[in-house]
């Protein structure tokens, strides 16, 4: 049968396959165009496959919301300059639409992905896709949440997308809003300092005293001091005590001019004298200042809200002055890539190798 350029136009239409990839499957079937698209889902099948080894680990994020569900959903590609391409960002659209009427809640390792894909030929979907824009393409996660109140911001382009849900308020969706672009722009741990365990909270306090003791010049001074009357008694050199001994009326510089070893010394004095350090006031009272710095740092409620007109502003009194019955219940933070193997871009290298 001759294939006519309408059949082949018919059939890119249909698949969004190359023009040639059409033409070669209709020749095949002899120009029955079911048995062709069959052809090219294979053929994308394949393409597929061979792909997989590759590093895709550009891409978007998108949302999609319908009244008290929202979802956010990742989907790579290789290049940054697909990610930008209309075709792609409309099928990661179909993903997020898709998963938000699949019933799946998802999670940010990846969970309920393969069902996903399952769903309203989206697998089928990811083929096509795969073939005609010809990169690796991988639906890497997505997000439910579900709250009285939900908002949404995308970030640059999609490389950040985040979701805020809330109880206690049925509008408050500009309040929210703002929230999600401070979760974008200060990607926060958790909420608040209840929903972080105890253990890591103890973890976080034994990080900051180690570190405290390995650096002997930051502790309070008659700690210090201590810790170099007994360095003085038999521990440090000669020359290490005279340094100590010109030097003392400034301590500010003192460490400048001692040696390695007898800042190395200190360190050990320090480490070996851990628990009467601990329980001393000045020093706990200094730790425990550190620690409140570190949470105000990870916890959103404790932030100071981006857009505070006196910066001071915590987060949480931002959302008591919109209305003191807000409750952010969920928040969710994709930033496209995190965590993944970046592909390392060497043109000089690739072109030497194919001279070679």
């Amino acid at each position: 049968m001759a294939i006519t350029a309408a059949m082949v136009k018919e059939l890119r239409e249909m698949t969004g396959a190359g023009m040639m990839d059409c033409k070669k499957a209709l020749n095949e079937t002899n120009g029955d165009m079911e048995a062709a698209v069959d052809v090219l889902k294979k053929s994308g099948a394949a393409k597929m496959e061979k792909k997989a080894s590759r590093i895709a680990a550009e891409g978007i994020a998108r949302v999609a919301l319908s009244g008290n569900e929202a979802v956010v959903a990742e989907v790579n590609s290789e290049t940054d300059f697909v990610a930008k391409n209309e075709t792609f960002q409309e099928f990661v659209q179909l993903v997020a639409d898709t998963a938000l009427a699949s019933g799946l809640n998802g999670g940010k390792n990846g969970e309920d992905v393969e069902a996903l894909l399952e769903m309203n030929g989206l697998k089928d979907v990811l083929i096509e896709k795969t073939a005609t824009i010809g990169e690796k393409l991988s639906v890497r996660r997505f997000e439910k949440v579900t709250g009285e109140c939900v908002a949404s911001y995308i970030h640059a382009g999609g490389k950040i997308g985040v979701l805020v849900a809330a109880d206690g308020v049925v509008d408050a969706k500009e309040a929210l809003t703002n929230v999600a672009m401070q979760i974008a722009a200060m990607n926060p741990q958790y909420i608040s300092r209840d929903d972080i365990a105890q253990e890591e909270i103890d973890k976080m306090r034994e990080i900051i005293v180690d570190s405290s003791l390995n650096d002997p010049a930051s502790l309070p001074k008659p700690i210090l001091n201590e810790l170099i009357n007994k360095a003085c008694a038999g521990v440090w050199t000669a020359e290490d005590v005279a340094i100590y001994e010109e030097k003392k009326s400034n301590m500010n510089y003192l460490f400048n001019f001692l040696s390695k070893e007898a800042k190395a010394a200190l360190v050990a004095l320090a480490m070996e004298d851990k628990a009467n350090i601990v329980a001393n006031k000045i020093f706990n009272g200094a730790v425990e200042g550190r620690v409140s710095k570190q949470l105000k740092d990870i916890c959103l409620l404790d932030q100071t809200y981006v857009k505070a007109e006196d910066g001071k502003q915590s987060v949480a009194a931002y959302l008591k002055s919109v209305n003191p019955a807000l409750v952010i219940k969920k928040a969710v933070r994709f930033e496209v890539g995190e965590g993944m193997e970046k592909k390392n871009e060497d043109f000089a290298a690739e072109v030497a190798a194919q001279m070679a």
